[in-house]
């Protein structure tokens, strides 16, 4: 058995603990990371980086087969598109596997020494990991728990055979004829509609009243147009039941009572995500718990003196980078510097078709404030630039106090506008209003422009429409 100490012992590499674990050892930190599987935890391996390229080949290929069926507006035509779906996992498994070798050159780079295995707790300073070459005992005087979260199953669905997740959505070999989708929220809508376009018959399951349930209904319509025109059928309002006797079809409850049996080759379950908890040794500590996660103050701190908590263990909103956030402000506390969570706005994207982006309060979270507001909405049917990508669909949306014209929020849905999210995010962190966006020169023709006569609608002299 090897015993090591540290100054800072990061539990999980994923976005939040290798940012952590980096930052740390650039400013002189003594530092160990741990990770189970692979650097880059769900993320870069089985979430984010794979999932979009999964869609981007999707995208291609849709492209192709609208060519090939004269349906495009470009006037191209081609003889007959293919996919093989091996060769596209493959090529997201060497995009995984370059970003994989990065961040282990990072941490390197960095001086933070890298241990392979599980850990568990033995107690607040101390964990044993199990790696290939034996027991290692680590002593710290700080801990960073990064261990992330992980899909949550239905006790009538569990995961196995035909019933998969989003990590083995991500992995398929084979194209499913018929693939079903237990839930309307992001991962569902964002895989699902990848697989209808290689050419799934994909049928989606949500029990809520509408699709996208955590955006306001405006911003999900085009989302919700767009899954009509690809041949989606959705069933809002409607129960999965569970499994047929025999196995071969799904039994949902749909919004008016009555029974419907669907078929499948894959039922892919995406009803949200729950922290990784167990298996960590984790009821050695004295953790205060926030429902399901780990509670922190805004120093991510636990309850537990020289114990740290970030990322999606903490709760939500479970987004990459606000795990990389708390991790390089984490490094930076235990470097002795002064910081604390002081972020006015966390930008969501969600990878659809069309994309939605939010950034601070919607009009609804806004109204609730008090404040009387001014809100500005501009088309992209009104964008020369989303014109030539064939891409009118949606609209920038801005929402600002009306006594001082601060931003409060920005939202857009529309093609490709996830780009626009680091503006939307400045903006608001910022502190600007309506006149700074509105002031300043925005490049022509881009689809940014919108951003721009959003602020002045909100002002009351929108320059084209």
């Amino acid at each position: 058995m090897k015993e090591i100490s540290c100054k800072l012992l990061v539990i999980g590499a994923g976005p939040g603990g290798y940012v952590c674990a980096i930052r740390a050892g650039q400013l002189g930190v003594d530092t160990v990371i741990v990770e189970a599987v692979k650097a880059g935890g769900t993320c870069l391996n089985i979430g984010c980086i794979p999932s979009k390229a999964v869609i981007h080949a999707a995208d291609e290929y849709e492209k192709l087969a609208e060519m090939a069926a004269g349906k495009n507006p470009f006037g191209i035509t081609v003889e007959k598109q293919a996919i093989d779906l091996a060769k596209t996992v493959a090529w997201k498994d060497r995009i995984v596997g370059r970003l994989n070798t990065g961040v282990a050159g990072l941490l390197k780079k960095a001086g933070v020494k890298m241990v392979a295995g599980w850990a568990r707790f033995r107690d607040g300073k101390t964990v044993e990991v199990e790696t290939e070459t034996g027991l290692q005992v680590i002593r710290a005087e700080t801990i960073v728990i990064a261990t992330g979260a992980k899909p949550m199953e239905l006790p009538f669905l569990p995961f196995g055979g035909a019933v998969i997740s989003s990590t083995e959505a991500l992995s398929l070999k084979e194209l499913p004829k018929k693939l079903l989708v237990i839930g309307a929220g992001y991962i569902g809508l964002e895989l699902g509609t990848a697989y209808a376009k290689l050419g799934s018959q994909v049928t989606v399951v949500e029990a809520l009243p509408r699709i996208l349930p955590q955006y306001d209904a405006e911003l999900t319509r085009p989302v919700a147009k767009r899954l009509d025109a690809l041949g989606i059928k959705v069933l809002v309002g409607a129960k999965a039941r569970g499994l047929t006797r025999e196995g071969d079809a799904l039994m949902v409850e749909t919004s008016d009572g009555k029974d419907e049996r669907l078929a499948f080759d894959k039922i892919l379950v995406t009803v949200g995500r729950r922290p990784a908890m167990e298996g960590w040794g984790l009821e050695e500590l004295d953790l205060d718990k926030d429902g399901l996660f780990i509670r922190i103050d805004d120093q991510c701190r636990t309850s537990m003196r020289g114990v740290f908590a970030i990322g999606d263990v903490t709760g939500e909103p479970m987004l990459a980078h606000r795990a990389m956030a708390q991790g390089e402000m984490v490094a930076e506390i235990v470097a002795g510097h002064r910081r604390n969570w002081d972020k006015r706005s966390i930008p969501a994207v969600c990878f659809t078709d069309p994309e939605i982006v939010m950034a601070g309060l919607s009009p609804e979270e806004a109204k609730k404030t008090g404040r009387e507001t001014r809100i500005g909405q501009f088309p992209f049917t009104a964008n020369g630039r989303a014109m030539t990508l064939a891409g009118e669909e949606g609209f920038v949306r801005v929402v600002a106090r009306a006594d001082n014209n601060v931003v409060l929020g920005i939202q857009a849905v529309g093609k490709g506008v996830s780009e626009l999210s680091a503006a939307f995010g400045l903006a608001i962190e910022m502190g600007s209003r309506l006149e700074d966006i509105a002031g300043s020169i925005h490049a022509h023709p881009t689809q940014s422009e919108a951003f721009q006569e959003a602020a002045l609608k909100a002002l009351g002299h929108a320059l084209h429409i």
